[in-house]
């Protein structure tokens, strides 16, 4: 979150057992306790993995650090209209949006990296696939 006192990475935790309503509803509850300066603590540590909306400020691309727990971060960038060429070579407008992943290679490899980008690009183009893989 990017705050009046500097950015702060406040996270949820458990996500694994958390349905898409719960983990939104964290969410609104660490927004408004970061808005008013009132994280404690635990909501601001033992992350493992953060998503980093760079775009929300203009961002294209990051080089993260990572610091331990943490295991990667995924820096989305802001979405822009650029042109693209379909199978016929046509061009066409598409909505792209750049994401930037750093890793902690002694836990993920970037081939580990780079299929979870391919499957994470897919959910988000095609959500009813990732909804149908929810557990």
């Amino acid at each position: 979150m990017d705050t009046e006192q500097g950015l702060i990475v406040p996270n949820v935790k458990n996500v694994q057992v958390r349905s898409v309503v719960d983990i939104a509803a964290e969410l609104n509850r660490l927004q408004k306790l970061g808005s008013t300066g009132q994280l404690s603590t635990a909501d601001l540590t033992g992350g493992t993995f953060t998503l980093s909306n760079i775009g929300s400020i203009g961002g294209t691309y990051a080089k993260a650090v990572i610091l331990p727990p943490e295991v990667a971060i995924g820096a989305l960038g802001s979405i822009k209209a650029l042109p693209r060429f379909n199978q016929k070579g046509d061009v066409y407008k598409a909505q792209i949006m750049n994401v930037s992943w750093s890793a902690d290679h002694r836990v993920i490899d970037g081939a580990t990296m780079s299929r979870f980008s391919n499957l994470w690009k897919s959910y988000l183009e095609n959500p009813a696939s990732m909804l149908l893989d929810l557990k």
